[in-house]
């Protein structure tokens, strides 16, 4: 699907990979809607593109009334054609704390409600809007989802990482399967360790330690490389059902 005058939807679109595929979907002549935290900078994200072709919408991935409006404003627009869900956290849980005793449910709960239960209810929103859409080249639309090489890697202390991200996964063949007779398409990209604001953060030691497991390029993935994936996806009508892993052989040790 081109996007020249198609409307995405993209979750997490304030900063980081989703920021990037924003700038991708807007150089390609599309329009975005940013679905972020009322926290983050989407308002001036918007604002840089124009409101003619970006539009923020501030809220929660899991709070259903916040992805209606999002999705109600790609309507505004034709409706969504593209989603790109970049929207998750990460952080370190163990399964046993340093005295022993077990480790955080909550924890464990919230990166599993916003990566894993968060994703569910953007993709089965979007869908819904999607399928009330006339075809176009065959297709009414097509859904990139995120997940992480820690879904088949993960290191000591992310247990609940990688379990929201292998649900991600996961999910990805049974929706393209569920979706297929509404001629919509499901596929996940799975990234290494990508130059983004969180990794942005951390000491020249640890993004050196980081990029020392990249065989090659060795260094961080930039976003701008996940987004280009992104938008290839939309636009190859074969690619559907798929996990596609996005980082230069990278394999993950366990610490």
């Amino acid at each position: 699907m081109k996007l020249q005058g198609q409307t995405a939807l993209v979750s997490g679109g304030a900063s980081g990979l989703g920021l990037a595929t924003v700038e991708k979907i807007v150089a390609a002549g599309g329009r975005a809607v940013v679905l972020d935290l009322p926290t983050s900078p989407g308002a001036e994200v918007a604002g840089r593109f124009g409101t003619d072709v970006a539009a923020f919408v501030p809220g929660d991935v899991r709070d259903d009334d916040a992805v209606r409006a999002a999705v109600a404003r790609t309507q505004e627009w034709g409706g969504p054609r593209l989603l790109v869900h970049t929207a998750g956290v990460g952080g370190p849980l163990r399964l046993l704390a340093e005295d022993g005793s077990p480790g955080d449910r909550a924890a464990f709960e919230r990166v599993i409600g916003i990566n894993l239960v968060g994703t569910y209810n953007v993709l089965r929103h979007v869908a819904a809007a999607m399928a009330a859409l006339e075809p176009v080249d065959g297709e009414r639309g097509v859904c990139v989802l995120t997940s992480s090489i820690a879904a088949w890697e993960g290191r000591t202390g992310q247990v609940h990482y990688a379990a929201s991200k292998s649900g991600v996964n996961g999910m990805v063949l049974p929706a393209a399967r569920d979706l297929a007779s509404k001629l919509i398409r499901v596929c996940s990209i799975a990234p290494g360790v990508f130059d983004t604001p969180i990794i942005a953060g951390y000491s020249e030691e640890i993004r050196a330690g980081l990029t020392a497991e990249i065989p090659h390029p060795r260094r961080l993935g930039h976003p701008e490389e996940y987004a280009a994936l992104a938008l290839h996806i939309a636009e190859n009508p074969m690619l559907n059902g798929e996990v596609i892993r996005l980082d230069g052989a990278q394999r993950l040790s366990a610490r």
